[in-house]
């Protein structure tokens, strides 16, 4: 299995907007072990070490963003 990079949320909006939902009143010490269990909650339900590692390659990695001319 390979680290899927392509868009491939059927709502990435509405994903998004559950997100920022789930952090709401949290201070950041608690939204920061919220993430960490959530990071692990979904590296185990992947399970592949090697499609995790591909992603911790990926994360390093700055984020390309697109200027609009």
């Amino acid at each position: 299995m390979a680290l899927v990079t392509t868009p491939n949320l059927r709502d990435p909006d509405g994903f998004y907007e559950a997100l920022m939902e789930l952090h709401e009143g949290l201070s950041p010490e608690e939204s920061a072990a919220l993430n960490a269990r959530l990071v692990l909650l979904l590296a185990n339900h992947i399970g592949d070490e090697a499609v995790l590692e591909e992603a911790f390659r990926a994360a390093r990695r700055p984020a390309l963003v697109q200027h609009s001319p």
